[in-house]
């Protein structure tokens, strides 16, 4: 038999519904390959194999008398480790958090499809940050090159599909935390539109940026963990009803009309990084799309991206006070110190960070009146080692999504100067999810295919 981790979901729930192979085998084939590689990627905090396994054998028992629950039915699915399954310890990339007792809304939805959840996934401490160097789990490597970084924070995520250790993961995304490394892997990652996908279990970072977001290796997957994972929760605050949401809009990209909202001035970028971006620009302009001179009116990268590191650092702060004030040294250091920096922070300046965001945001929608879809560059840099510092404009052309709540995916766009994975950002208007991803399988179709990570 073939390798089986080789398969996107989409395929290998066909070849499941084919009966070419079972739930226990395909998991089977990813435990195999963790037991090879993760000693050495360390993309999990938690391995759950033996509650996988019992999952596999039911979903095969349900598919031998007829009852697949969904295409996610014995697809092996991790969770970010911010995310909450009961019994399951939920370190949020610290020390120690808490066991929950019950499900978050997400790993909900996630059994009730079937999916096999195998582990919770490495992350950068708290979800504050982009690179997974875990100072309580340690170093999280990027499986295109050990010793370099798979991003963040949801980077135990991205590094486990990328490494088929599972078929696709999810992530949190707070200013570009699944896109960022979605990109850095050579993987799709979707930001949904706020208040899509419940947050209810999930700790927070920022109650008005965070969302959940599924990582895959194809756009198409990235569809069908959103209409499992998408709907109306009555227990979050965040949550709103899916509306047309997921309806698939025409993938036709001929009078497809675009613009790129920022320059390469805007956002310096690491050599190759904006020369591929425009090589796919003057694709989709020969495939009939139309670029529409239209820019953000007055930006300020830097700014939005300060103002959002407040906000996130205030409401973090917030909601880990009581751990905080009772196990400061659950903590690290450098952790500790941005959510004190947060709390303390003055509410003039708490005020002035929120209301730059909101016109952030609202500079992005508005430029929806006139185009269907905007394009950028996922990350001004591909991966960088883990022993450099981290670039301070990562988040540069992730961040507006989040200020404006639209929905953004990353779609693996080729390969740097130095051989390493780069993202195209594609970003659509608020509630147009299903249009968004149907427009990315059309361009993903016209972006070159990446080989596996050796």
């Amino acid at each position: 038999m073939s390798d089986l981790t080789a398969l996107d979901i989409t395929d290998a729930a066909a070849a499941l519904a084919a009966g070419d192979f079972c739930a226990q085998d395909l998991l089977q084939a990813y435990l195999d390959r963790i037991a090879r590689y993760e000693d050495d990627l360390n993309c999990f905090i938690t391995l759950l194999a033996e509650p996988a396994l019992a999952q596999a054998r039911a979903a095969d028992a349900r598919r031998a008398k007829g009852e697949c629950l969904s295409p996610l039915d014995g697809i092996p699915i991790a969770l970010k480790d911010n995310i909450d399954l009961a019994g399951v310890p939920t370190s949020n990339g610290m020390a120690q958090f808490r066991t929950p007792g019950t499900d978050s809304a997400v790993a909900q939805r996630l059994r009730q499809a079937g999916a096999v959840i195998i582990g919770k996934a490495n992350m950068h401490e708290g979800a504050l940050g982009a690179t997974t160097n875990n100072h309580h789990h340690g170093a999280c490597h990027n499986p295109w090159r050990q010793g370099y970084t798979p991003g963040g924070s949801s980077g135990g995520s991205a590094a486990a599909v990328a490494a088929r250790l599972c078929a696709g993961a999810l992530g949190t995304d707070t200013m570009g935390s699944v896109r960022l490394p979605a990109a850095y892997c050579g993987l799709t990652g979707l930001k949904p539109t706020y208040g899509l996908i419940s947050t209810r279990g999930v700790v927070p970072l920022s109650y008005g940026l965070d969302h959940v977001g599924p990582i895959c290796r194809s756009a198409r997957d990235l569809s069908l963990i959103l209409a499992v994972l998408a709907g109306f929760d009555p227990e979050c605050t965040e949550s709103i009803h899916p509306h047309r949401a997921l309806v698939a809009g025409g993938a036709d990209l001929k009078g497809l009309r675009f613009a790129v909202p920022l320059t390469s001035d805007a956002v310096p970028c690491d050599a190759g990084v904006w020369r591929n971006f425009e090589g796919h620009v003057a694709n989709l302009r020969q495939q009939g799309a139309v670029q529409v001179d239209l820019r953000l009116e007055n930006p300020d990268p830097t700014g939005a991206r300060l103002a959002g590191l407040l906000i996130s650092e205030a409401e973090a702060g917030h909601a880990l006070e009581a751990e905080l004030l009772s196990r400061p040294g659950d903590f690290s250091d450098d952790f500790r110190k941005m959510l004190n920096y947060g709390r303390k922070a003055a509410a003039h300046r708490l005020v002035a960070a929120q209301r730059q965001l909101q016109a952030a945001g609202h500079g992005v929608r508005k430029l929806f009146d006139q185009v269907d879809l905007l394009l950028l560059p996922t990350a001004a840099q591909a991966a960088f080692p883990l022993a450099q510092p981290a670039p301070v404009n990562q988040a540069d052309f992730t961040q507006w999504a989040n200020h404006a709540g639209c929905p953004a995916l990353s779609l693996p766009s080729g390969l740097s100067p130095d051989g390493m994975p780069l993202g195209l950002q594609l970003i659509g208007r608020p509630l147009a999810d299903g249009q968004l991803l149907a427009q990315a399988e059309a361009i993903a179709a016209l972006l070159p295919r990446l080989p596996a990570p050796a």
